[in-house]
């Protein structure tokens, strides 16, 4: 198991408790990226190693004189992917950029994924492209409680693939928590994606609850596949996103 917690502050009560899987990689993700490297860094909040590099250093450039390296053990779903880490951890990236470019670091043509949240579609329509291969193979299921959710996630989806493409895909207005009801029997899943807090450009007042969330993400560890991923973005300092 690897859970990278990167969340600042002190309430993280919501998905500390299932992260108990011997089998499963976890990818924890703050959104947004106001980091600060000073007082509470996020070098209390993960497992890993930060040192301060010299400014000429050539691993990152940007106008900032405080520079941070990185060192991952080698099963982290980052390891590779550390100067990506670093930029994010400047401000020079967003979360859903990372966690995009770890998605593919995981998964494979003709997998089976889920978005436990589709939004506005766009982690949609990320993972498509990541699972779609010539033959047409491959699945992604979206879920969400927000019919407007689920109706940006189509009208994105119209305008960017095909027919064939949009086939692999499969929408159902139904809370995470059941994320299991929609899978075809025995279907093991290589990515389960959560971006937890509220409907971008929509209703804010509706969010993701602990509650329901926790029970997913139990739902997750129980359909995925040994070495498969969770990715969990989440909007800090939002009650949504804890």
């Amino acid at each position: 198991m690897l859970a990278l917690p990167l969340r600042l502050g002190a309430h993280w009560p919501a998905v500390q408790k299932p992260l108990i899987s011997t089998s499963t990689r976890w990818f924890v993700f703050p959104y947004p990226r106001n980091v600060s490297l000073n007082g509470n860094s996020p070098r209390d909040h993960f497992d890993r190693n930060v040192s301060r590099i010299p400014a000429n250093s050539t691993s990152i450039t940007g106008k900032t004189n405080d520079f941070v390296s990185v060192s991952l053990p080698k099963d982290s779903p980052l390891f590779g992917l550390e100067d990506l880490l670093v930029s994010f951890i400047l401000g020079k990236k967003r979360a859903t950029e990372v966690s995009h470019l770890v998605w593919k670091s995981v998964v494979q043509k003709g997998d089976t994924v889920i978005d436990a949240t589709c939004g506005n579609g766009h982690d949609t329509l990320a993972m498509l492209k990541m699972v779609a291969d010539e033959s047409c193979k491959g699945s992604v299921y979206g879920l969400d409680v927000q019919e407007a959710a689920l109706q940006k996630t189509s009208s994105l989806l119209e305008e960017s693939v095909g027919p064939s493409e949009k086939e692999l895909i499969k929408l159902f207005s139904k809370c995470h928590s059941k994320m299991d009801e929609v899978l075809p029997k025995d279907t093991s899943v290589r990515l389960v994606a959560f971006n937890l807090g509220y409907l971008p450009g929509g209703d804010k007042t509706i969010i993701t609850q602990s509650e329901t969330t926790l029970k997913a993400l139990e739902v997750a560890k129980s359909i995925m596949v040994p070495g498969g991923l969770i990715s969990i973005v989440v909007y800090v300092g939002h009650p949504g996103g804890w």
